[in-house]
């Protein structure tokens, strides 16, 4: 049994009655309630994934439980949102995509707790009991993608035999993956272009005739500090190298009748790739081709009508845009709230060129919707019976200059039942990554503290995306300055608008965020609580027991300069800290490994400060499991009221 840890420093539910109703009494409508963590287990959200030669949207159908992981359902429905069918898959089978014929669906699914390519005939909405292919590689497989004429699967896969002494320990060493093309029906398969060791399996782009790929190889986490990807097409007769490009790299698509080669990258020294580049698919110089963007790239595709597709976020929203002649151009745009990535769309030529796209809002859950004139409509109504019965604020997107005079942006989440002129208790929320922003959806961490009677304010920032380059790059070395600064004129802007109660403050933040919340405990006394999840505290140690690479915060050696690295981490001035912290943390986090908080936690218990820990056994960088994090948020809910309540 799963059970939470919990570790000390020095330091009623309202029963609901219904009376009989008589047979001549009219119904009474039952009483909405407040969003609280029970109702984000139950929301339903629909997300789509794939389309259809005939133009028929696969889309996955995510909800919580009382207990376990996240239940997910496959549906498909018709582009006019008609003839929704759940589908009945195979246990431990995720759909990719279709074949070539739309009556097959291709996949991951779990062979001996490895994932393998499996492809499942479909017969009145239900999975054949058996697979009509399998393919079978000896450590599973990463990704896979089929080829435009619907002859062969393209497979990124750890080509080394397996280790026979898994069981007994494992090796810290580079991984590899390689390109693995087998035919449609698992026959014909074998490893191409077997000098590429490092191939991203989220960034393979088959060509129009299927005769190679162009795909992104980044260097490996360890064993390099620096950062830089090469760019290939690989084909039968071998690799040709395109051009090596000095810094991260996201996306890749063939454009201009496949004589360019189109991709996300930057010149920036925190590494997120924000703009649009091209390099000739014959190799060459690559050329950023939007250097003025008044936003960031957030994703890139190609389809095989040749279009590539972009998400690009301005501010709190994304538009979904198309890059053609050598420009972004803007396509569609949820004006409700948020488009979440590039659309879903048929893999084959001379098939439908139906697309279906992913929004959300912040009174509505993701839903799927597609194309009508020059707008969208959702076809999907996924959360929307779970809402119903909830009493939701308002939310509103706000702008404020900080006592630097820097412009920023952030969305506002109000209690139901939201006074103007109240004052109410207060929370600053602010993001993860931190090259990353909050989107105008429906998020559930804001709802259910303003579910508590708080007003609730994400900050964009700086560092953010979604503002152009020199914004996102402002927090390079500047994480505890800068950031913190605009982190805290957010605090300022809620109480002179006169929503903050100025003595019921309070900050909570994970990951990036829990590093936002920890430090500033160190730097202000203003906030009566702070809640940190999975922050970091000590910066050093971090950018080496990280499981990505973390040099986007700052590229220099800490051994070098050991100062440099003391400067913005919590646990050298813990002796600072009088805020009440709560801080949360996955047992098993390799993001931001846990000895992040003991030590802060430790080094704050043995000063006889107010802190509580509380780990989460299996636990990744955050929760999966629906007790662990609706845990969570009782944690959460409950410090609020302790250290933050009248």
């Amino acid at each position: 049994m799963r059970k939470r840890c919990v570790v000390y420093g020095w330091l009623g539910a309202a029963l609901l009655a219904a009376g009989a109703a008589g047979a001549q009494q009219p119904t009474v409508a039952a009483a909405k309630h407040p969003f609280a963590a029970k109702d984000w287990s139950a929301l339903r959200s629909g997300e789509a994934t794939a389309v259809s030669p005939d133009g028929t949207i696969l889309y996955r159908v995510t909800f919580g439980a009382d207990k376990g992981p996240t239940h997910t359902e496959w549906w498909t429905v018709g582009a006019d949102g008609s003839h929704a069918a759940k589908l009945d898959l195979q246990d431990d089978f995720s759909p990719i995509g279709f074949t070539l014929d739309g009556h097959s669906l291709y996949g991951a699914w779990k062979v001996k707790d490895q994932r393998q390519l499996a492809v499942f005939p479909l017969a009145d909405h239900k999975a054949a009991a058996v697979p009509a292919t399998v393919v079978l590689l000896p450590r599973g497989i990463n990704s896979a993608v089929a080829s435009p004429d619907g002859k062969h699967f393209a497979i990124v896969a750890d080509p080394r035999s397996p280790d026979p002494l898994q069981d007994v320990r494992h090796v810290q060493e580079a991984g590899e993956s390689s390109l693995y093309i087998v035919n449609v029906d698992g026959t014909g398969g074998g490893w191409w272009c077997s000098n590429l060791k490092s191939v991203d399996g989220g960034n393979i782009a088959w060509n129009t005739d299927g005769s190679s790929l162009a795909m992104l190889s980044p260097l490996p986490h360890i064993g390099h500090h620096e950062v830089a990807t090469a760019i290939d097409i690989c084909s039968a007769k071998g690799a040709q190298h395109v051009t090596d490009i000095p810094d991260s790299v996201s996306g890749i698509a063939w454009a201009d009748g496949e004589k360019q080669l189109a991709f996300l990258s930057t010149k920036s020294e925190v590494l997120t790739p924000e703009h649009v580049w091209t390099v000739p698919a014959a190799g060459g110089t690559a050329t950023d081709r939007t250097p003025q963007l008044q936003g960031t790239t957030v994703e890139l595709e190609g389809d095989t009508q040749g279009r590539v597709w972009v998400a690009v976020a301005h501010g709190v929203q994304n538009d979904l845009e198309e890059f053609r002649d050598g420009a972004l151009a803007p396509v569609y745009r949820w004006n409700e709230g948020n488009i979440e990535g590039v659309p879903a769309r048929s893999l084959y030529p001379h098939t439908s060129t139906q697309i279906a796209m992913n929004v959300e809002d912040p009174s509505h859950a993701a839903n799927v919707a597609v194309p009508d004139g020059d707008h969208l409509r959702k076809i999907t109504t996924e959360g929307d019976a779970e809402l119903a019965a909830i009493d939701l604020g308002p939310v509103r997107a706000v702008h404020w200059k900080s006592k630097a005079g820097i412009a920023l942006e952030g969305i506002a989440t109000f209690p139901a039942g939201y006074v103007e002129g109240k004052k109410y208790p207060f929370l600053v929320l602010p993001h993860g990554g931190p090259e990353a922003n909050d989107q105008l959806g429906f998020d559930a961490l804001a709802r259910i503290v303003a579910g508590q009677e708080y007003v609730v304010l994400q900050p964009e920032y700086r560092g953010s995306t979604g503002y152009g380059a020199e914004f996102l790059a402002a927090i390079y070395q500047h994480f505890g300055d800068r950031a913190f600064q605009d982190v805290d004129s957010a605090t300022d802007y809620a109480i002179a608008q006169g929503w903050a109660d100025p003595h019921r403050l309070a900050i909570f933040g994970w990951s990036a965020g829990g590093f936002m919340t920890s430090w500033t405990v160190t730097q202000t006394k203003r906030y009566r609580a702070a809640i940190e999840g999975a922050g970091i505290t000590d910066w050093a140690p971090f950018l080496f027991t990280s499981d990505l690479p973390q040099v986007d915060y700052d590229a220099r050696w800490p051994e070098d300069d050991p100062p440099a690295f003391r400067k913005f981490s919590a646990v050298a001035f813990a002796n600072q800290v009088t805020t009440p912290l709560l801080i949360l943390h996955g047992e098993a986090d390799q993001r931001v490994p846990t000895f992040q908080g003991t030590e802060f936690f430790q080094l704050l218990a043995d000063r006889h400060k107010t802190v509580r820990m509380v780990t989460y056994p299996g636990s990744p960088h955050f929760p999966v499991l629906w007790e662990q994090r609706v845990n969570v948020m009782q944690e959460l809910t409950d410090w609020l009221r302790k250290y933050n309540g009248e």
